[in-house]
């Protein structure tokens, strides 16, 4: 029996974390509780824990370190927290009676609000009522099997939780595993703490003395059960109960010095009954949780020292679990697939996948948007080169249609305009030479040769004309496609309807220009190519956008022959209309005619048109 200081104990219980389950998040907290200081405001609240076994033992201290962080962390009270340790797991009822009376001895002067008994012994205090132990003080108990202690324990000033000791499932769980066992040897020591535990578990084993070998190593120094269990024969399995003290009366630290001992010499698959062993050789089983007992004691210990009667918090029993442990299950090639539902698996190892595949997954992510962007400027690449083919084309079949157009314009001057002033110029000398002579034939000649000096006029303003309309800068769009459409209607004897709706009189001149010469070259195909008697022009603005539309009732063709024969005029029609911001679309089926389409913004950032 002794007192320790928190910090003392919060040493102790890093030395435990070490293996325990979330040991980084309780070794914070207790870290908070021995360096927090006491806070003012809260209510002042003296505990007292009576543990069965030392700080060495991870079960009790679990439970411990949860209590503690519960309390601490609880804004209500600041606790003075005492903690006696029994060392009991082999003791006399005389010894048992003096420490119990050295206990009660040490605080009969203290104001206790609550005790916490953990484990067997510490609750057999409460089962002596001639000893007054404190009766108007609150109690917890847990950490104990219901058979450990009679059932006379529970008083109205107590409650608390029992563990649920069930070996036949740590021994099923066992088979289903290793379904050829044949022996099942069941390994406990001497103390009396080990013989109660030994007792319950051959009790609840019983039903499988006829199907299984059964044999209890329980009464051998820890030297022969080490060599006994290196020798155990094929097909046999050992379930660990616990192990305090050998047959000699040697002490051992039953969880992390016996059972060390005991796993690393057996030769066979050793399960355990208590979630304690796991990380210390046993493979697992159907284990009762001190992580649960701590966890009720502590929801128990608050709603006491909040005020609760502890008759009106019902004792329960603590539920198991089934746990494993995934470097034994490989050490012994133990199939996962066949553990119990439910079962939970410790220390995983997480594979290479699970450790780098975020790495991967980013590398792959930078590979797949590497490859993207590769695949674009690609495209682009493409795209640019095309273009640039297209333009050398479209530059090259721009240079032969101008100098088509410059041949076509030379040689209709020549051979027409040239030999038209020659001959009026003849016509002229024969009429000045016969004016004396014959004055009425003279006037006459010279009444034709005005005529031929007209229609050379007349045919001048048509080819002057065509290359740039005169009407379209002077009077605008309106007024520059209707003359032309009279005009062309009167030479190539196509009725045309031209249709101005709501148009502006002035349009930007390089809209304008555009229209013009879309309207120019679409009556021109029509001519050429379509075969039909009739067009029709409609030009209308709306909102923002001016709108043209030019169809006929021509022959039409397939839209897909012109992607493949694309003539010059097509294109210079589009791209006119492109360089504007515009949209041009020609809309055609066999045997239905031809519809143009075009919209251009009324006010283009780009003016880069010429004539």
């Amino acid at each position: 029996m002794e007192s320790i200081d928190l910090c003392w104990r919060f040493v102790a219980t890093i030395c435990f974390l070490r293996r325990a389950t979330r040991s980084s998040l309780i070794a914070a907290a207790l870290l908070l509780v021995c360096l927090a200081p006491a806070s003012q405001g809260k209510t002042r609240k003296n505990v007292l824990m009576i543990n069965e076994v030392g700080y060495s033992h991870p079960g009790p201290v679990l439970v411990t370190n949860m209590i503690l962080v519960a309390l601490h962390s609880d804004p209500r009270f600041d606790v003075e927290f005492q903690w006696e340790n029994l060392d009991a797991a082999d003791i006399s009822d005389d010894s048992r009676n003096k420490l119990r009376d050295s206990v009660i001895e040490k605080y009969r002067n203290s104001k206790l609000d609550l005790i916490v008994l953990v484990g067997p012994d510490p609750l057999r205090f409460l089962s002596e009522p001639s000893k007054n132990f404190y009766i108007d003080v609150p109690v917890v108990f847990c950490c104990s099997v219901p058979g450990q202690v009679a059932p006379r324990t529970a008083d109205p000033r107590s409650t608390g939780s029992w563990l649920q000791l069930d070996p036949a499932k740590t021994l099923d769980a066992a088979l289903r595993l290793l379904p050829d066992t044949r022996r099942l040897f069941v390994v406990a020591g001497q103390s009396q703490y080990d013989r109660g535990l030994t007792a319950l578990v051959k009790a609840g084993l019983n039903s499988y003395q006829t199907r299984l070998d059964v044999t209890y190593l329980t009464d051998l120094p820890m030297n022969e059960l080490l060599e006994e269990l290196r020798h155990l024969p094929n097909r046999s399995i050992v379930i660990f109960v616990s192990f305090f003290k050998d047959v000699q009366g040697r002490s051992f630290m039953n969880a992390n010095e016996a059972l060390p001992l005991i796993t690393a010499a057996s030769r066979v698959p050793v399960f355990g009954v208590s979630d304690t062993y796991l990380g210390r050789g046993v493979v697992g089983g159907f284990t009762v949780s001190f992580e649960e007992q701590g966890k009720i004691a502590a929801r128990n210990v608050l709603e006491i020292l909040g005020g609760k009667p502890p008759q009106d918090i019902p004792v329960v029993y603590g539920h198991g679990a089934y746990l494993f442990d995934w470097h034994e299950l490989r050490r012994w090639k133990l199939d996962q697939r066949k553990l119990p539902s439910g079962s939970t698996v410790l220390f995983r190892e997480a594979t290479l996948w699970e450790r780098h595949k975020w790495t991967v997954l980013t590398g792959l992510l930078i590979l797949v948007s590497l490859s993207l962007v590769t695949m674009y400027l690609l495209f682009e690449q493409k795209q640019l080169k095309a273009a640039r083919v297209t333009q050398e084309q479209l530059s090259g079949r721009l240079i032969n249609a101008q100098e088509a157009e410059r041949s076509r314009l030379a040689s209709e001057i020549h051979d027409d305009f040239s030999q038209r002033l020659a001959l009026l110029a003849l016509g002229l000398g024969t009429a000045a030479k016969i004016i004396p002579e014959s004055p009425q034939e003279a006037n006459h000649q010279l009444e034709e040769l005005s005529n031929e000096a007209g229609n050379i006029g007349r045919d001048l303003h048509t080819l002057s004309h065509r290359l740039h309309s005169s009407t379209l800068k002077s009077l605008g769009l309106v007024a520059g496609v209707s003359a032309f459409c009279k005009e062309f209607s009167a030479t190539h004897k196509i009725r045309i309807d031209f249709t101005p709706d709501a148009t502006p009189k002035s349009v930007n001149p390089d809209v304008a220009l555009c229209i013009f010469r879309i309207v120019q070259e679409c009556l021109r195909n029509t001519s050429k190519h379509s075969g039909a008697s009739c067009a029709h022009i409609n030009l209308k603005v709306v909102d923002s956008t001016i709108h043209l539309a030019v169809s006929d009732d021509g022959v039409g063709f397939n839209p897909k022959d012109l992607k493949q024969n694309e003539g010059l005029g097509v294109r210079s029609m589009a791209e006119r209309a492109h360089l504007l911001g515009g949209r041009f679309e020609i809309r055609s089926e066999a045997g239905k005619g031809t519809i143009v389409d075009v919209r251009l913004p009324l006010h283009p950032q780009s003016s880069a048109l010429t004539a």
